[in-house]
């Protein structure tokens, strides 16, 4: 018998590891170890870059094709492999175009009316650039010092190059995330800071100290000095220093959170304690609401060790009163701000359990709106780069500041404005398990 011809079995093999890709992105897995980093990868990159993927395997296809591949058996089982990997890339693309849909039941259920229309449309070459971040029109002022920690303590501004010609602009104020150990300002949230400076927005992305060199509240303090300086300087820039929106992904969403629920809190602004630290509004995606994992959704994959020995550098039960301030779910109360919280369903690192139990702890004594989204398939980090749920989740945070953008000019003119809450959403209103 003559052997299959090795182009054969070096397509079924290709088509094998594409598959695994595509599984990695459509199966919800979570706790497995120490496989769980390479696997977030590859689901990340996968499930935000799926045409990308299905446009790799297609030339890859292409080419094992003219190889004669298909000679023998072992290279039509492989084509079977690709085509069965490209329909459910596919199933999964158009998943992720639900989002919009998801937003909007979002702003139905728990605003009023007053949320500006949707923009459901998503340009394809957007998504076929996933990595184009900067707008014509808008400037980066990078490197700004804030603090006396050196690079950690650097600042960069996006704003629109000719200026606001509507008056001060609103400022969003992004925190970046990396686990409390590494990151960037520059390296996030840059589809949505390019797209609100295009809008005439002013946009701020701040470094603070990482661990384990900083314990926290370190980091905190950090992005507090941040979020002053930008008050105390933002006029400077055309920015209006009266309305701020925090946000951040991951640890900056931990960190977000804690900034929109501690304002004014001594303790975490030494030297600068009778400064202003509130904020109008905050915009956390995939964060990390309880270090202390109350109600067990994480089990064997528990944060604490990571915890206890880089960023706390104190165990849960010898300092359990730092751990309960340094977690969000134990800060809410009644003067919160309003939140926009939002999380993808297959974020294997920060788990979305963890964020229903925050927004129902934040909705039974909030006076603010709370606003809860959850994205179908979306993992964690999804909106790093543009795909189709980052771009639905920038639409979505747009008209969602812009509305409290919106009543906060209106209430300073004395004009009336409706209220952004129809009614207190039930707890069990939130998304089952």
């Amino acid at each position: 018998m003559i052997p299959p011809h090795p182009a054969s079995w070096l397509f079924l093999l290709v088509s094998l590891v594409g598959a695994g890709f595509t599984a990695s992105a459509v199966l919800r897995l979570r706790r497995i170890s120490y496989l769980i980093v390479p696997y977030f990868f590859a689901s990340w990159l996968t499930g935000e870059l799926a045409v990308h993927h299905i446009a790799w395997q297609a030339v890859a296809t292409i080419a094992f094709v003219e190889l004669d591949a298909l000679g023998a058996w072992p290279g039509w089982v492989g084509l079977v492999v690709t085509f069965a990997s490209w329909v459910a890339l596919f199933i999964f693309y158009q998943r992720a175009g639900n989002s919009g849909a998801v937003f909007d039941a979002a702003f139905h259920h728990d605003l009023a009316d007053g949320i500006l229309p949707p923009n459901h449309a998503v340009p394809f070459r957007r998504i076929a650039r996933p990595f184009k971040f900067r707008v014509r029109g808008v400037e980066r002022i990078p490197d700004i010092p804030y603090g006396p920690h050196g690079r950690r303590n650097l600042l960069d501004i996006y704003r629109p190059a000719n200026g606001n010609g509507d008056g001060p602009a609103p400022i969003l104020f992004q925190i970046h995330g990396g686990g409390w150990t590494v990151g960037q300002k520059e390296q996030q949230a840059l589809p949505l800071m390019y797209h609100l400076a295009a809008r005439g927005w002013l946009c701020v992305a701040a470094n603070y100290r990482l661990s384990p060199r900083a314990t926290f509240p370190d980091h905190l303090i950090d992005v507090k000095r941040a979020l002053v300086w930008t008050k105390r300087h933002a006029a400077e820039y055309g920015g209006d220093p009266a309305f701020v929106i925090v946000t951040g992904g991951s640890a900056g969403g931990h960190l977000a959170a804690l900034v929109a629920l501690t304002a004014n809190d001594p303790e975490y602004q030494p030297g600068f304690e009778d400064a202003d630290t509130t904020v109008q509004g905050c915009v956390p995606f995939y964060g990390v609401y309880d270090f202390l994992d109350r109600h067990g959704e994480r089990r064997k994959a528990s944060m604490t060790p990571f915890l206890e020995r880089l960023v706390m550098k104190s165990s849960p039960t010898a300092d359990r009163d730092a751990w309960e301030k340094a977690s969000p779910i134990a800060r809410v109360h009644a003067g919160a701000p309003p939140f926009f919280v939002i999380h993808g369903t297959h974020d294997s690192l920060a788990y979305v359990e963890d964020t229903r139990h925050f927004v129902a702890a934040l909705r039974r004594v909030s006076h603010q709106p709370v606003v809860y989204a959850e994205l179908p398939g979306a993992q964690h980090a999804f909106d790093l780069f543009h795909s189709r749920h980052s771009a639905y989740a920038i639409d979505a945070v747009t008209r969602f500041v812009e509305l409290l953008r919106a009543e906060d000019l209106a209430r300073r003119s004395g004009a009336a404005s409706p209220p952004l809450v129809a009614v207190t959403p039930p707890v069990a209103a939130l998304p089952a398990p």
